[in-house]
């Protein structure tokens, strides 16, 4: 482990451009659950182990529609969730040598709680390929995706996970005959109604960046990414094998599952924040 360290050390310090992926598990250092398996959604939300649903069962679209204060109740809980939660030092860290890097940084999470742009980072150098609780749409894929209300502050029985009324509608500025049920701007299951809109976008300013550093020494940092939906993990060895440069490596960084497909690159089996510190300090060293 030791020498891994050492060889990711030496990777991001011979980078010239830094990519940065992330699933659930980066969030855990910062106390968010990162619902590895049922458990950790049903300690997370009694109220849905009681019905005994799966996250894929709990995330979709048709909730809003067949129980809308059940779904905002469990979104809306997220939403303050993520408001109210600090990101980890290891941000920072990553925001640090990113910054330091001749052809600069990107970010490309899974994740939908808008840690990364609280932690200071350039919003326009992030990617969020599931969308975002911190915007909303309406239920039935409107064009329309306007940001979460700083106000909305809806008040959940914890017993039954059951927002009450009012519920968000939308889009904003609309006359009321035409408001709607909003729900959030992300990716669930089974689901025909996402907007991609803001993605898209975000998407666009990041494959011009990365033809750019396609012959440079890039290192891809990924934190967090588990195999059950396998969507940041296949990026992050998609674009390490796309590079023309030798020395581009990919930095896995994960307690469970640090398997890596080339053998130059760099397994962890670490938490987030426990690795980028000790990575940070021999780069110091």
């Amino acid at each position: 482990m030791v020498d891994h360290i050492k060889q990711a050390a030496s990777a991001i310090k011979n980078a010239k451009a830094l990519l940065i992926t992330t699933g659930a598990g980066m969030g855990v250092d910062s106390g968010l659950p990162d619902y590895r398996g049922p458990e950790g959604l049903w300690k997370a939300y009694p109220p849905i182990k009681e019905r005994g649903l799966t996250l894929p069962e709990m995330s979709t679209p048709s909730w809003f529609e067949d129980d809308p204060q059940f779904a905002w109740g469990f979104f809306g809980h997220r939403i303050k969730l993520y408001r109210t939660t600090q990101p980890h030092d290891g941000f920072e860290i990553l925001k640090k040598w990113g910054e330091k890097m001749e052809c600069g940084y990107f970010v490309y999470t899974s994740n939908v709680d808008g840690q990364f742009q609280k932690a200071g980072y350039d919003k326009y150098r992030i990617v969020e390929c599931h969308g975002s609780l911190q915007f909303l749409q309406t239920i039935n894929g409107d064009e329309s995706i306007w940001a979460t209300p700083e106000e909305l502050d809806l008040v959940i029985d914890h017993k039954t996970l059951k927002a009450q009324p009012p519920l968000p509608t939308g889009p904003p500025g609309a006359p009321s005959a035409n408001q709607m049920l909003a729900r959030p701007n992300v990716l669930l299951f089974n689901d025909l109604w996402w907007v991609t809109d803001r993605t898209d976008k975000q998407l666009s300013r990041l494959w011009p960046w990365l033809e750019n550093v396609r012959n440079q020494p890039l290192v891809v940092v990924e934190i967090g990414a588990g195999l059950v939906i396998p969507t940041v993990r296949h990026f992050s060895e998609e674009t390490v094998e796309n590079s023309t440069n030798e020395n581009t490596r990919l930095i896995r960084i994960n307690p469970n599952d640090p398997q890596v497909r080339r053998s130059v690159d760099i397994p962890l089996s670490m938490t987030g924040l426990e690795a980028l510190k000790r990575i940070d300090e021999c780069i110091k060293a």
